[in-house]
């Protein structure tokens, strides 16, 4: 695990734009952190740097956000589990069948249970006492050939 300081809201959608120069279609990347954490504002970096033009909508209340080409370079599903209260729910979601060719970026993985997605890359934030934004980096061996070490 690494970590690392996210200064400001425009720190932590940059390091979103850095992740999508290492993401492909198959990828599962999960977003953990309280609210207000910079979940969103990671997947919106990522999004952007894989040309979504315009500001991408936090999928709180419609579950299940997917983008396709041509406003992103190749499928993205931008899942939001928040609302989803028991992990059986999250099969009628058909989420691993969107993962034969998209990205899957999942915010609340933990409502899924801890082994839901064993070889994501898992970000997980936090608010610091300064305001800041923590950055704990999970890279599993999956990644580790596209991941700086």
């Amino acid at each position: 695990m690494r970590a690392i300081l996210l200064p400001d809201p425009q720190a932590t959608e940059a390091f979103g734009a850095m992740i999508a120069t290492r993401v492909r279609p198959g990828d599962v990347v999960t977003l953990e952190g309280t609210l207000g954490a910079g979940k969103t504002s990671v997947a919106r970096g990522l999004l952007a740097a894989l040309g979504l033009a315009g500001e991408a909508p936090s999928p709180s209340f419609a579950i299940v956000q997917p983008y396709e080409p041509p406003e992103v370079r190749f499928p993205v599903v931008h899942v939001d589990l928040y609302r989803i209260d028991d992990p059986a729910e999250i099969e009628e979601l058909a989420l691993d069948d969107a993962r034969y060719d998209s990205l899957l970026l999942v915010e609340w993985p933990e409502r899924a249970g801890p082994d839901y997605w064993p070889d994501a890359l898992r970000l997980s934030l936090t608010i610091e006492p300064d305001g800041t934004r923590g950055l704990t980096i999970g890279v599993p061996e999956a990644w580790r050939s596209r991941w700086p070490t």
